[in-house]
């Protein structure tokens, strides 16, 4: 009897388990419907964030812009145009100088006249990091176009200034420099980011404009100047940088937009051994660079006994057979590699100074090393910044290269008045082998510092790298 009237307990005690789980179900469910239904309210009330646009001064990225495209030659074509009239003007400032020294100061020493020459091209290099800062934080457009504009003041306020070699050092020379930093940064970093195949191909179209501009803007800077004055030829020269800056401005786009980062410059990039390689390649290569340049047509008239015209012809000739090189060796490097490729033209070119150069003083001898040494050293010049692409990316390719340019600064300081110093003191200015000597060993200690990156780089003998 106990018996069923303990089942009987249990039964209705499972019974009322059971009603209770019953009864509680459609509470936990209703909670559970409840909260879907304020958690789906709440989804609708709140609107995504949308990503801030960019200011009017900002780069907008272009991506989604297909590479090695048409656009991207446009941009070739718009820097080339920008260096041909910036590194143009640099390259023809000895034809202002000959003018300034025979008839504007010719009580002043030849040395003190070519500080603006000196400091065109070094103090463009010393920019090159705030400029690629500006690359990156500001529409390259806009860094370019006010480059030009800088440009073209400096060289009307020059034409106002020549009762003073202080002021031209100050307008033709740095203040046109400053300028000259904010064309030259852009115009050979963002060809990189719209190519991949044909990189080389277009930065050296690009860097050919410098020696395509020292082509026909000396002569046309020494007629202006035989016909107009050196007032006008500056003024002019101004006005048509403006012009056509303004123009090319226009193409010179980012396709990539760099995000923001707390260090405005990052040096971590020197704590990389290939880095080091080619900064220290870069410093020996530009300390050597100028020498020829300078030296050569001097050499000519002095020891090989030929005329002024025929000097400034082997500067022609230099000029003409850096923009072969420049474009030849950017597709040469398509199958041999940029690094073995800039290793090799660095090598080269040394190998002019002191093989072409320095045991012989026959016409044919100079003739020859103003070709091979023009061409060859257009490749070392216009590989670098596709070397810099091709091992740290295009991404921050601005400031990178803007690092590496500080490289050419010093050498640029050191170099060209460092081979002037030695003519003068050790030569007595008349035995031009100790600084040939020096600038050819230079180059030459470029080239081994560019064959140790390419060891660094890549362990295989034979590799296209």
């Amino acid at each position: 009897m106990s018996r069923v009237s303990d089942s009987g307990a249990s039964a209705s005690l499972n019974q009322l388990t059971v009603n209770e789980s019953h009864s509680a179900a459609p509470s936990v469910a209703s909670k559970i419907s409840d909260l879907s239904a304020e958690k789906q309210l709440h989804a609708e009330n709140v609107r995504p964030v949308a990503a801030a646009a960019p200011r009017w001064w900002e780069s907008k990225s272009l991506e989604d812009r297909p590479l090695d495209s048409k656009h991207g030659w446009a941009i070739v074509a718009a820097g080339c145009l920008m260096l041909m009239f910036s590194m143009g003007c640099v390259n023809s400032y000895g034809t202002y100088q000959t003018y300034y020294h025979q008839y504007k100061f010719p009580d002043e020493p030849v040395s003190t006249l070519s500080w603006v020459g000196t400091l065109q091209f070094g103090v463009m290099n010393f920019f090159g990091i705030p400029a690629g800062i500006l690359c990156e934080r500001v529409d390259t457009r806009l860094v370019s176009f006010v480059g030009g504009a800088i440009m073209a003041v400096a060289l009307i306020v020059a034409s106002f200034c020549d009762d003073a070699v202080w002021k031209l050092i100050l307008t033709q020379g740095i203040v046109f420099s400053l300028g000259a930093s904010l064309v030259f940064i852009p115009s050979t970093s963002i060809p990189s980011q719209w190519f991949t195949t044909r990189r080389a191909l277009a930065v050296g179209i690009v860097v050919a404009g410098s020696g395509i501009g020292g082509l026909w803007l000396t002569p046309a800077t020494q007629a202006m100047i035989t016909h107009l004055g050196p007032g006008w030829a500056l003024r002019i020269t101004g006005i048509i940088i403006f012009a056509v800056n303004s123009v090319a401005s226009l193409f010179m786009r980012s396709r990539l937009k760099v995000q923001s980062r707390d260090k405005v410059v990052d040096f971590s990039v020197f704590r990389d051994l290939r880095f080091i390689f080619v900064f220290i390649g870069a410093v020996c290569g530009t300390t050597g660079y100028f020498t020829p340049l300078f030296s050569l047509p001097t050499f000519a008239a002095q020891i090989g006994g030929k005329s002024d015209s025929f000097g400034n012809n082997l500067l022609t000739i230099i000029n003409a057979a850096s923009t072969v090189g420049r474009i030849g060796t950017g597709e040469v490097a398509r199958y041999l590699g940029n690094i073995n490729t800039m290793a090799t033209c660095t090598l080269v070119s040394s190998l002019s100074i002191l093989v072409l150069w320095l045991p012989f003083q026959a016409t044919g001898t100079m003739i020859a090393c103003a070709i091979v040494y023009g061409m060859f050293c257009g490749g070392f010049i216009g590989l670098l910044p596709v070397v810099m692409a091709d091992l740290w990316g295009v991404q921050r390719i601005s400031t990178i290269i803007g690092l590496l340019y500080m490289a050419n600064f010093v050498g640029t300081m050191v170099g060209a008045p460092s081979s002037g110093a030695i003519l003068d003191n050790i030569g007595h200015d008349s035995n031009f082998k100790p600084s040939i000597i020096f600038s050819g060993v230079f180059m030459l200690c470029a080239a081994l510092f560019f064959y140790a990156l390419r060891v660094a780089a890549s362990k295989k003998l034979i590799e296209r790298i």
